[in-house]
């Protein structure tokens, strides 16, 4: 196998402090989406590689649970810092292997940096409280603790985000790891689990492994090991991880697909509105969970809306995301090019219009073009399906009510959008929306510092923030008796 120099990143298994490959020689050939072409081999860990992943996060919790969150914060500031000082080399390895431009491979690995540190501070607030008792001489403590080991698993669409919430929030608590990043964009992770080790982190507090994803969780999840589970990933995994947690009752976060309206009312801002969707809905080439993908625009606005729309997506740069100035890179891989093909079909047939796209672009990679689709049925597939590429389809609306309804009818719950100019308006369209996130008048609903999570068949739990943290921490009541 002829593999890319560009790509500078040895795949290797992290387990109990030690760098190395599956011991039965299992392994998956990993290609740049921009070009197919080879650029390293990842290992497959064997079930007896997970059993001593499993006896790892078990011992290095003990350790990393007795360290102060003092010690614990020095040594996860310093992972940060060589995080950050590495962002333009870890941004390339993001970019080879998962295709969107240096542009946002870049910005993504300094808010791996910046949520590391987010909660190396919080982990020294983890606090309880004392409970005023109702009788005499009894003291009333409410603490809180790391929950245990956790295992977590992580999409490929944001390799360096969705994994450093996992790791991080884990560490911050005081909670050994093993992550299961995407095959598909595995070095990114093991990049930024170099920082971690070359920081001082115990042995056996952070495993990193690979291999077929149902396998590798059942192994996991069947152990009485990790006593919480986290993922990044589609609705109908997360139903099968959540089945497998619940044989041993761990506790799950769930951060799943979703569908995300996005409203845009007939005193918005058109310019603002148009500009700050375009450049949202093909972000990673619309691989995003929080992406817009059904726009319900006011028919007050919404030919001037399809038109700009139109405009500005016509223009975007495609390509590989090394090159200067791509705006948009590949679909992840080539079956989901095939996909958009059936979805831009079935909403023509259903009567809506292209208006810009619907075809893949030359026959390297996996490139799609910016699709725009208008006048677009319920009835149509997409609006039901999440796309998970390019294709924004728009339909018109009139009443409050109706959108509202349109908006909350499908089973998801993650991001939700709105655009207007009116504070009170923007309130109520806030309330009625039925989603874990609500961005009004532009898209920014992923910090370090705030909670991030989705509602219904889009998930349960908050990752960042706060909540984020305590997704690692259970309480414990103590109640004393002063001796007499």
């Amino acid at each position: 196998m002829s593999v890319s120099a560009l790509y500078d990143e040895k795949i290797e298994l992290l387990i109990d402090g030690e760098w190395c490959q599956g011991s039965d020689g299992a392994s998956e050939v990993l290609e740049n989406p921009a070009t197919g072409e080879a650029l390293a081999t990842v290992p497959h860990a064997s079930d007896a590689d997970l059993a001593r992943a499993l006896e790892a996060a078990q011992r290095g919790f003990k350790v990393w649970k007795s360290m102060t969150a003092q010690a614990r914060y020095v040594i996860m500031m310093k992972a940060a810092e060589l995080i950050e000082a590495r962002k333009q080399q870890i941004g390339r390895i993001l970019t080879l292997e998962n295709g969107k431009p240096l542009a946002e491979a870049v910005p993504e690995v300094q808010f791996a940096a910046d949520a590391t540190r987010w909660y190396a501070e919080e982990g020294k607030r983890a606090y309880g409280r004392v409970v005023p008792a109702r009788m005499p001489n009894v003291r009333q403590l409410v603490l809180k603790e790391p929950v245990g080991p956790v295992a977590a698993f992580a999409a490929w669409n944001f390799p360096a985000s969705n994994v450093i919430r996992k790791i991080s929030g884990a560490l911050g608590a005081g909670c050994s790891i093993i992550i299961k990043p995407a095959e598909e964009t595995p070095g990114t992770a093991v990049a930024m689990a170099r920082c971690f080790q070359e920081a001082g982190l115990p042995a056996g507090v952070l495993n990193v492994v690979f291999g077929v994803p149902a396998h590798v969780s059942e192994v996991l999840l069947a152990s009485p090991i990790p006593k919480a589970v986290t993922l990044t990933g589609s609705t109908a995994v997360g139903k099968v991880l959540q089945g497998l947690a619940a044989r041993t009752l761990k506790r799950c976060t769930m951060e799943l697909g979703g569908h995300a309206p996005v409203i845009v009312h007939g005193d918005a801002d058109l310019d603002l509105a148009t500009r700050t969707l375009v450049a949202f809905k093909f972000r990673n080439a619309g691989q995003v969970c929080t992406s817009p993908t059904r726009f319900f625009v006011h028919e007050a606005l919404y030919q001037p809306f399809v038109e700009r729309f139109v405009e500005l997506a016509s223009v975007l740069k495609v390509g590989n995301g090394l090159e200067p100035g791509i705006q948009m890179g590949p679909m992840i891989a080539r079956r989901r090019l095939a996909v958009m093909e059936e979805l831009v079909g079935d909403a023509v047939a259903k009567g809506a219009e292209l208006k810009l796209g619907g075809r893949r672009i030359g026959n390297q990679g996996h490139f799609f073009t910016p699709t725009v689709l208008a006048d677009v049925p319920e009835t149509a597939a997409i609006m039901s399906s999440e796309p998970f590429g390019p294709i924004a389809p728009i339909t018109p609306f009139a009443d409050f009510d109706d959108v509202i309804a349109r908006a909350n009818a499908l089973p998801y719950g993650l991001a939700s959008f709105v655009f207007t100019r009116s504070g009170a308006l923007a309130a109520r369209t806030e309330e009625a929306l039925d989603a874990g996130l609500v961005g009004v008048n532009h898209m920014a609903v992923s910090t370090p510092e705030t909670p991030f999570g989705g509602v219904n068949e889009s998930g349960y739990g908050s990752e960042s923030g706060i909540e984020g943290l305590d997704a690692f921490l259970r309480t414990k009541f103590v109640t004393e008796l002063a001796a007499l």
